[in-house]
């Protein structure tokens, strides 16, 4: 039986191993992490991430071939594959100080690996590191061996949140980077065939180490680019009077582009795609190539545009102040169908209403009120670190912020709505009743175009939807506040 070991029991590697398991039978899967309270949800009714699907798929191979555990010596020992899915956060300080990658938790993982090891190992890494990482683990392991054969794998994940399980189940590629070598040619093959108990074998991509590190950067920095262009554009249609839905539907139907990743938005978010730029930047820094690495920069420019553009479309609107005015905020994660509020945009919009002395009322189906605190009492990029070491400063602006069990109380009294996150039950919201519940003049503002401005405006809001053509209220208004 093939024993495989995950280091990290977050969004990569509990929702990965989880269906390793269950769709190879034959492989026992032991996933381990130092966070106890963690591993214990995993093996709770309440599993620590929200992802639909994944309840399903954990408790039909939970206890079978699937186990959760803390004690990660043990585990690594006894494996033959060992996955690393440990964070991987950008540097705060130091060199390379917001872009590099901190790769402090690799590093201890992979002394741990050549510490432990008994027998020769697999080594995968899961996490999404810069180019280069696996020969600098390589150098870890082989100076640690003490006689013991590893050998290194790229395998880097291509998961969105919200459908991680169907991703898995269906999955694009499946890409796995190794040494070009007999001994690394013979190790891919052999993660191959775990693979391809279910994904044909046409979708299983082979290369070189750092072509597959690469690929991942490069995948979600295109991503990122198709988002800030679409968001881009979206600002030149709110001041010709142009609708981005209609330009983004025309430019999808080109084959060459396609209509994927065109919905404009008050901005991307999630643990991936400014990391991975930031670090595409600095890799283009460090090798010479300071225009290559401006262009990738842009793409994270025009983000925090959008962002700050949204914020001074509510303050400017709202007779360029919101101080002491309370503005409801429906969703807090960064996209619909996740918990994750990682590098959400919902974020900068509190901070920068919170800045201008709103009272901001948040309400979210799957962000619970200790996160949400947590998250706008954290410094950028602390959310990347492990629970337990994450500076926990006290919230200055708590008592400016409240959380609602729904979108009803969170809307009540409320000044303005602005909707952050698209999730599926704020389109089929009874806005009359919101509307009722309100202060007049009442506002929306809707950051993700989830909603009927047309609609609304006959009800009697002032709206603003991101890329539209503007609310007669708002044309004369300036766009900075």
């Amino acid at each position: 039986m093939v024993k495989i070991c995950c280091l990290g029991a977050g969004y990569v590697g509990g929702p990965t191993m989880a269906v390793i398991a269950l769709k190879c039978p034959d492989v026992e899967v032991v996933v381990v992490d130092i966070t106890s309270a963690r591993i214990n949800a995993w093996n709770s009714e309440q599993l620590p991430i929200y992802e639909p699907g994944l309840d399903d798929v954990v408790k039909e191979s939970r206890g079978r071939n699937l186990f959760f555990s803390t004690d990660i010596e043990k585990h690594i020992g006894e494996a033959d594959i060992v996955f690393v899915s440990v964070n991987t956060p950008t540097k705060t300080q130091g060199l390379g100080a917001g872009k590099a990658a901190d790769l402090t938790y690799w590093e201890c993982a992979a002394r741990m690996i050549a510490d432990v090891a008994k027998s020769d190992k697999i080594v995968v890494e899961k996490s999404t590191v810069p180019v280069k990482t696996a020969e600098a683990i390589e150098k870890i392991l082989v100076h640690n061996s003490k006689g013991i054969n590893f050998q290194i794998l790229s395998n880097p994940e291509f998961l969105a949140e919200g459908t991680a399980i169907q991703d898995l189940f269906n999955p694009d590629r499946v890409l796995i980077g190794g040494r070009e070598t007999p001994e690394g040619k013979k190790t891919v093959q052999t993660l191959k065939e775990v693979y391809a108990h279910w994904v044909p074998e046409d979708r299983i991509l082979t290369t070189n180490l750092w072509s597959a590190e690469l690929s991942k950067l490069a995948a979600n920095a295109f991503l990122a680019q198709r988002i800030s262009s679409v968001n881009a554009i979206s600002a030149l249609c709110e001041a010709t009077g142009a609708n981005v839905s209609e330009v983004a539907y025309a430019v999808g139907k080109d084959a060459r582009i396609g209509p994927k990743f065109l919905n404009a938005s008050v901005g991307f978010g999630g643990s991936c795609f400014q990391k991975d730029i930031l670090n595409l930047v600095y890799i283009c820094e460090c090798n010479g190539l300071p225009e290559v690495a401006q262009y990738w920069k842009s793409v994270i420019q025009i983000n925090d545009y959008q962002k700050s553009r949204f914020v001074n479309r509510v303050v400017s609107s709202m007779f360029n102040t919101v101080a002491n005015k309370k503005i409801a905020m429906l969703g807090f994660a960064f996209k619909k169908d996740t918990g994750d509020t990682r590098e959400t945009p919902a974020i900068d919009v509190c901070n920068g209403l919170l800045g201008d002395k709103a009272n901001v009322c948040i309400y979210d189906p799957q962000v619970t009120e200790d996160q949400i605190e947590r998250d706008l009492a954290m410094n950028k990029f602390d959310w990347d670190h492990p629970t337990h070491l994450q500076p926990m400063s006290p919230m200055a602006v708590k008592k400016q912020v409240t959380v609602s069990s729904d979108a009803y109380s969170a809307t009540k009294d409320a000044h303005g709505v602005c909707i952050l996150t698209e999730w599926d039950e704020f389109k089929t919201l009874d806005f009359t009743r919101i509307y009722e519940g309100m202060q007049k003049p009442a506002f929306v503002f809707d950051g993700r175009n989830v909603v009927n401005p047309e609609k609304l405006q006959q009800i009697g809001f002032i709206v603003y939807s991101i890329g539209k053509p503007l609310d007669a209220w708002m044309k004369d208004m300036p766009v900075v506040a």
